[in-house]
């Protein structure tokens, strides 16, 4: 399940990442045909229940994306277009620097 949308004079395809048993939605924002980032929102397993008692994505999804797009909308406004994960753990939600990030933190299936 993929969506386009449009912001500003940007275009954005956001969806699920195909095949991950992790939560992991993204956000692939594009001047034309350039992309210029990735934001991405990772759930770790170990707090889906706080979203959804039944760990469903698709329930999460309809309950959390308009927060999310407006987070992205949010980054656009604020120019900023580096490649960041809004992360949501036990510690609370963090955003970090996909670029800057260790391996091991990455949400690989």
């Amino acid at each position: 399940m993929e969506t386009k949308w449009s912001y500003k004079n940007l275009s954005v395809r956001e969806g699920l990442k195909p095949g991950s048993k992790h939560f992991q939605y993204f956000f692939v924002v594009s001047e034309g045909e350039q992309k210029k980032c990735n934001y991405c929102v990772w759930i770790e397993d170990e707090v889906l229940s706080h979203f959804d008692a039944s760990e469903d994505f698709k329930a999460i999804l309809e309950s959390h994306r308009t927060d999310w797009s407006q987070w992205v909308k949010d980054k656009i406004d604020q120019k900023d277009f580096r490649n960041i994960v809004l992360k949501f753990d036990k510690e609370g939600h963090t955003e970090m620097d996909l670029n800057k990030m260790d391996k091991k933190l990455s949400m690989e299936s």
